[in-house]
């Protein structure tokens, strides 16, 4: 049987990639969209069309909800759709702080339902790869891992450029490379910021953020988040006995097209794939019958502690 998904929200994410990846996924089904334009919400061809969140959330025909509301608006509309029995897929980051991040995973306990990070990056086969040969001690023991998400995009009317609403470089693409490094070592991995350095925008928000992070008792890592530097991604991973480097695909984004990895003196490659239809079936086929995968909730904590170590340094 389909998982029959709710959408809240019809922006930018959801019109774009997660709708037609529930659409072209087996196991699932775009049953209904609310936002606030009709017209953004007809687009993405739902069978029914709620003019409030509220009425979405009462419809006893939606066994799921994927929000991807402002990141301020994630702990009212998770927690909502828990208490009126959906299982969520949210949008990341799933919290502006730590404490929120748990306190919705709190209210998923509460209510027996399940809520899942949308990181679907997680779910992008090259991804999985990395983690594999990481995990399976064929890199050596890690030593330095290099990342960069930058942007220069001009941002109008957008959330991102109010801190009150979750805005800001760090908690936007940063979250992506602390994801990195807790997939890596995993929830459990101590964190320490030895140096962060940050731009502050006329708006308040962190336009870039730069930070060199100890990982564990044996590793270090550095990342930088920007809204205003030339468009980069990048992810180098150093073990003792080789190098893992992303090559063609974004390092986080790499989105219906091929990509390639290099590791050690070896290019490996992937065709093409579109990492939101991997999340939409694995998370259908793990709310249908736990058969489908999904990374631990424990990470995406992690990931919210390691953001506010940051921010807070």
């Amino acid at each position: 049987m389909d998982i029959r998904w709710g959408f809240l929200g019809a922006g930018f994410v959801a019109s774009r990639a997660m709708g037609p990846a529930v659409h072209e996924a087996s196991g699932a089904q775009l049953f209904a969209v609310a936002s606030r334009d009709e017209a953004r919400s007809r687009a993405l061809e739902p069978e029914v069309i709620h003019h409030k969140y509220e009425v979405l959330l009462d419809d006893d025909r939606v066994d799921a909800v994927y929000i991807s509301l402002a990141n301020h608006q994630h702990l009212e509309w998770v927690s909502r759709a828990l208490h009126a029995g959906k299982h969520v897929l949210c949008e990341k980051p799933l919290g502006m702080t730590a404490s929120d991040t748990r306190t919705m995973f709190d209210v998923a306990d509460q209510c027996g339902k399940h809520l899942i990070e949308a990181t679907w990056v997680r779910w992008h086969p090259r991804f999985q790869r990395i983690v594999e040969l990481s995990t399976s001690g064929a890199l050596g023991q890690l030593q330095h891992i290099d990342t960069s998400f930058t942007s220069m995009s001009e941002m109008t009317e957008n959330y991102r450029l109010h801190p009150e609403m979750g805005g800001g470089a760090l908690l936007d693409v940063g979250c992506y490379q602390a994801h990195v490094w807790v997939s890596l070592f995993g929830a459990t991995v101590d964190v320490f910021a030895e140096d962060v350095q940050r731009e502050i925008g006329p708006t308040g928000i962190d336009v870039t953020t730069r930070a060199r992070v100890g990982l564990d008792s044996y590793a270090t890592a550095t990342s930088v988040s920007s809204f205003a530097l030339p468009p980069s991604q990048t992810l180098i991973i150093r073990g003792a006995d080789a190098v893992v480097q992303t090559l063609q695909g974004e390092s986080f984004t790499s989105w219906r097209e091929p990509s390639s990895l290099r590791v050690g003196d070896t290019e490996e490659s992937f065709g093409y794939v579109d990492a939101f239809v991997e999340m939409t079936e694995n998370v259908s086929m793990y709310l249908r019958d736990g058969s489908g995968w999904i990374f631990p909730r424990e990470e995406t904590v992690r990931v919210a502690d390691i953001i506010d170590t940051i921010a807070t340094s």
